[in-house]
């Protein structure tokens, strides 16, 4: 048995790693190859070329290695044409990997696609070319999941790996302890994101949010958790040219259990709000892109909601605060009233307990199922 793989950043890395682990357990003597990270070739995957030089992101680091991308495809293309594997899954890194699928199931290769691109979103028409490159189509989501089943593509929910891995509680006091905060005091957690735009442009409205907060509470105390050493130099300084000392407590990493010591969240949009509902925190997701690019996507999008907690529940049950509207009063006073309302907090821990059991479906052996049921079926 030999099954090739293709993962393209940090995160596929990690979802391919467990699904490997669980494939094993089926297949023990097949053979793992593609392209994969550190997590995978620990499960015994011959990665061809590092990980590293796919995961790329903007439009300008695309373009300054489109030919080296181009060529790693033709190669990856040309070499299982000659010698196919059993079954192809590219995790994630759709513009790679749909293509790449799309070439090998023109060659009588299965194909899978792990994780579903937002075509539910936006650029809606992308379903067309997944309808000719993917024999199946496993989402984290069960909303991606009935999209593909409407336009009678074949699809497998298998649940996300991050509700495996949480707890349904979690207790704050370990986390406060951890990072050295006042148990007696209520924390808010300040998530401006994990690139330099998203800091740049998000970084100064929370701590200025954080001081409209103190005016009414002067008993909060905030923590705001660096994706890295640039995003923590980049924070500090906003935190030293600030007009006034804020009591916040910058720290790398750990953004997990800065979650988990907090009383409220606010953060930019992205994956840390679906961590965030694991975690049952009251949240107020807010995001601001460049002008030209947020009036392109305005048009685009077709979703109403941008935050994961909303998409799953089809309703707001966090609110949103994009572009003009991300303003510290609205942001300020939508904080205070999730500290405040413990009524309105209580249904809202039930609605994420109810996501996070739809969730918890043992995401890397329902996933190693669904392929073992292609491997052996018949086109």
């Amino acid at each position: 048995m030999r099954i090739a793989i293709v993962a393209g950043e940090t995160s596929g890395d990690m979802l391919g790693a467990g699904m490997i682990k669980a494939l094993k357990k089926r297949y023990p003597y097949a053979h793992f190859e593609g392209i994969g990270g550190s997590l995978m070739q620990a499960q015994g995957m011959e990665s061809f070329v590092p990980m590293e030089r796919l995961a790329v992101m903007g439009l300008i680091e695309v373009l300054g290695r489109l030919f080296e991308l181009l060529k790693v495809r033709r190669d990856l293309i040309r070499r299982w044409r000659a010698n196919p594997p059993d079954i192809f899954i590219g995790i994630d890194a759709p513009d790679f990997n749909l293509t790449l699928e799309q070439k090998l199931r023109e060659s009588g290769i299965k194909t899978v696609h792990y994780v579903s691109p937002s075509v539910w979103a936006w650029r809606e028409k992308r379903v067309f070319k997944i309808a000719k490159a993917v024999d199946l189509m496993m989402t984290l989501f069960p909303f991606e999941a009935r999209f593909y089943q409407e336009h009678n593509i074949p699809v497998k929910f298998v649940g996300h790996h991050l509700a495996d891995s949480i707890p349904f509680e979690t207790p704050v006091k370990p986390a406060r302890e951890h990072l050295g905060l006042d148990l007696d005091r209520p924390v808010a957690c300040l998530m401006p994101g994990s690139r330099n735009s998203e800091v740049s442009r998000l970084g100064n409205l929370f701590l200025a949010t954080a001081e409209r907060m103190l005016l009414k509470r002067d008993d909060l105390q905030f923590i705001i958790p660096a994706a890295s050493v640039d995003r923590r130099n980049q924070i500090e300084a906003m935190l030293s040219a600030y007009p006034r000392t804020l009591p916040v407590n910058v720290v790398l990493g750990q953004s997990h259990t800065c979650m988990a010591a907090a009383d409220v969240i606010l953060l930019a949009s992205g994956t840390a709000t679906l961590e965030a509902m694991l975690l049952k925190k009251p949240m107020v997701v807010s995001y601001k892109l460049a002008p030209v690019t947020y009036q392109i996507l305005k048009r685009l999008v077709t979703q109403s909601y941008i935050s994961l907690p909303n998409l799953l529940a089809g309703r707001e049950l966090v609110p949103e605060f994009i572009q003009h509207e991300a303003t510290a009063d609205n942001l300020a006073n939508a904080l205070l009233e999730r500290l405040e309302d413990s009524d309105a907090m209580h249904q809202l821990h039930e609605t994420f307990q109810f996501i996070h059991r739809q969730l918890r479906r043992g995401a890397d052996e329902e996933a190693a199922s669904a392929i073992a049921e292609l491997i052996n079926s018949e086109r």
